[in-house]
């Protein structure tokens, strides 16, 4: 779900949060890619002409290995280098939204049934896509097929949306690839919307600027968290009849959600007992998460047999057109990418996860060779050099 109309109030209050850009011009950049989401976007788009899932000749659905191959492709193609992050085991507090959208999804199956039986195919195609599940099954076929083209990927203790967002907080990745909105609460200093969407569609990279947001909303690290509670998150409702510029101004006027809850006529606005905003505030600011230390990213050459013998012989891809995308796997994975001129210098992410007020501080950090190889320390407290790292 991410974070209900939290988009809408960035754009009215925060507009110079939010920037397009075309991807062309993320060239030497490392992404993470919250794979989960991508999948389950896979799943829903990449349809045959009358609307149907692809599927393989045994009638198991394709469409999120055809997904993953070529957007994969077209990324790599763009200079980017991805690497996807999978969700591990969902934290206890989502049960209740998991439960709500197994609910939903059934209503939808019998809606689905009952277009079918009338056939009606516009609703059927409608109730077709509100069924779709990323199952554990596409996600091991999706972690096969990124090996097979030696694209790495990191499969997360908990939400791949935070894990996504740690590694661009620790400078491993320039910036998070999500559809979820929730990853900014997760504190990614960058995130990058639509990437993953099909270059037929045409839509630029929606790229959403965390201290701006900030700076634009004038709250907080921890005050845009409560905002975001209060709008509704994956780990707890919203407040019945507080719509999103209500609790935009509820958090302005009180600063966090015990305040709000103290001030709030609770008979217009009836909040339970057990509503578990504190545990979701705390799952947004501590979330489990791999540490630098156990993570290792590595690009590889791709395994053209492999990928051969896995799409086409088993899901019956076409194989010239398979071997044509391996092929551009391996030249651009030969191709030298030119550093970019913002990458020669590098300055210290502001610490958003408690104190987002405090000063940006310039700092020692890491800086990268052509061939992705760690270099030695860069000074820029000495160096003055205000630009931002080529990761």
């Amino acid at each position: 779900m991410g974070i209900k109309d939290l988009t809408k109030l960035i754009r009215a209050h925060a507009p110079d949060a939010i920037k397009e850009n075309l991807i062309k011009n993320y060239f030497g950049r490392k992404i993470a890619i919250d794979a989960s989401m991508s999948i389950y976007q896979f799943l829903i788009a990449v349809r045959q002409t009358e609307g149907k899932q692809l599927t393989d000749d045994s009638g198991e659905t394709t469409s999120h290995l055809m997904g993953t191959f070529y957007r994969t492709i077209r990324m790599v193609e763009n200079g980017i280098k991805p690497v996807y992050v999978f969700d591990g085991k969902p934290p206890t507090l989502k049960s209740g939204e998991l439960e709500k959208r197994k609910g939903r999804r059934e209503e939808n199956e019998a809606s689905l049934k009952e277009a079918v039986e009338e056939g009606n195919l516009e609703n059927q195609e409608k109730f077709e896509k509100r069924t779709v599940k990323a199952t554990k099954e596409h996600n091991d076929e999706c972690r096969r097929l990124l090996k097979l083209m030696g694209i790495p990927f990191i499969i997360a203790p908990c939400e791949a949306e935070a894990q996504c967002a740690a590694l661009a907080r620790a400078g491993k990745v320039y910036a998070s690839g999500s559809e979820d909105m929730d990853t900014l609460c997760f504190s990614t200093p960058i995130l990058l919307r639509k990437l993953t969407f099909s270059e037929a569609k045409k839509e630029p990279i929606m790229e959403i600027y965390l201290d701006k947001v900030l700076e634009g909303l004038g709250v907080t690290m921890d005050e845009f968290i409560d905002l975001c509670i209060l709008l509704g998150c994956d780990y707890c409702d919203s407040i019945k009849g507080i719509g999103p510029h209500r609790a935009f101004n509820l958090i302005k006027e009180h600063k966090s959600i015990e305040k709000v809850l103290i001030n709030l006529d609770k008979k217009k606005h009836p909040v339970s007992e057990d509503w578990p905003f504190a545990e979701a505030r705390e799952l947004f600011r501590k979330p489990e998460i791999l540490e630098d230390d156990n993570i290792d990213i590595k690009w590889t050459d791709p395994d053209e047999e492999g990928v051969v013998d896995f799409l086409v012989k088993e899901k019956n891809f076409n194989e010239e057109r398979v071997r044509k995308g391996v092929q551009k796997l391996k030249k651009n994975r030969k191709t030298v990418v030119q550093g970019r001129l913002d990458g020669f210098f590098t300055t210290a992410p502001k610490d958003s996860t408690s104190e987002s007020e405090k000063p940006l501080k310039l700092g020692k950090r890491k800086t990268e060779d052509k061939k992705g190889g760690v270099k030695k320390k860069v000074d820029t407290k000495k160096s003055g050099s205000k630009g931002k790292p080529r990761r």
